[in-house]
């Protein structure tokens, strides 16, 4: 429910600044997070049956053949983790990559969840614009995330079996 009436063109210079300022938060949000909170195994980020060891995602989105194209924002935070490409295949890196890989995860879900603030500022139709706008931008880093954690787990467990027979 539109709350604040703003000539269209400082609405427009508000959304600009906002959906950037969200994207930020969230990021800055999760980056404060203990990493504990990002266990791969967790509820939350665990794979499901349906996603089939993330298979679903390449079948479906074809996520191999665009993934490349997606910014590394572990690259543009200070203090973020670079996911790519993976620094190392070592039992600690690969471990660090699935915690930021769930970390990664919860940012782009709490930067779509604010997309109903911009129906303060416009029109109720605004809203669903901004909720396919948020989706449209996070979605695929999600998508992301849900294919690559599972082929990360297979490599650790690569990793820890080849330890084991060492």
């Amino acid at each position: 429910m539109q709350i604040f009436y703003l000539p269209d063109s400082c609405t427009l210079v508000l959304f600009l600044l906002l959906w950037p300022a969200f994207q930020v938060t969230a990021a800055l949000l999760t980056l404060a997070m203990d990493n504990s909170l990002f266990s791969y195994k967790s509820f939350m980020f665990r794979g499901r049956k349906w996603e089939d060891e993330g298979k679903i995602y390449q079948k479906i989105f074809k996520v191999r053949s665009w993934k490349k194209y997606l910014p590394d924002g572990g690259a543009l935070m200070k203090g973020g983790y670079v996911k790519r490409p993976l620094q190392t295949l070592s039992k600690e890196g690969l471990q660090r990559f699935l915690v930021e890989s769930c970390r990664a995860e919860l940012s782009h879900i709490l930067a779509i969840l604010p997309f109903w603030v911009f129906g303060l500022f416009a029109p109720p139709g605004v809203i669903l614009f901004m909720f396919i706008y948020s989706m449209a931008m996070n979605l695929p880093c999600i998508i992301t995330q849900r294919y690559n954690r599972p082929r990360i787990v297979r490599l650790l467990q690569d990793v820890e079996r080849s330890e084991i027979g060492m």
